[in-house]
């Protein structure tokens, strides 16, 4: 607080003050250069990662339908047990879906597919139609060995429909 102190006089920053503000601002300023300068690749993976985080925002709303994406704890560490548990699911559903996707992936090449990083790179795990949102759940113990995955789904087996 005292460094912060330091660099202003009053209400006016010194000159130390104003020259760290104005390399602060050097970061932004190369960002705004390269996206004009049309720099495609640059462009892209901003894109790429506001796509993600879009992704990320609208799986969190899915698992958060039950209180209808509000926050119903009145006071703050209420609020910021619900949002914890909220990153705590997302992050479990991230989890399970990376290490299915891992699994479908060598699957694939060992069964000789040809699998391009080309393709793998635009997978994401930021998906959750196959995941029951709804109810309850139990986890018996002995359903899976510790450390070992379910089977995957063979996809030339027709799937019974839901009753």
């Amino acid at each position: 607080m005292d460094l912060i102190r330091s660099l202003r006089t009053g209400s006016r920053l010194t000159s130390l003050g104003a020259a760290l503000a104005e390399l602060g601002r050097l970061p932004k300023t190369l960002h705004n250069l390269a996206f004009i300068a049309k720099d495609e690749t640059y462009r892209r993976g901003i894109l790429t990662a506001l796509n993600h985080g879009e992704t990320r925002n609208k799986l969190a709303r899915k698992v958060f339908h039950g209180q209808k994406g509000e926050l119903r704890q009145r006071y703050r560490e209420g609020q910021e047990d619900q949002l914890g548990a909220l990153g705590l699911v997302v992050n479990i559903i991230v989890l399970w879906n990376t290490r299915y996707m891992e699994a479908a992936l060598d699957h694939l090449r060992a069964t000789g597919f040809d699998v391009r990083d080309e393709d793998v790179q635009r997978l994401t795990p930021l998906i959750w139609e196959h995941i029951e949102l709804h109810g309850r759940y139990a986890f018996p113990e002995d359903q899976l060995p510790a450390g070992t995955l379910r089977a995957l789904r063979d996809p030339t087996t027709p799937e019974e429909p839901d009753l």
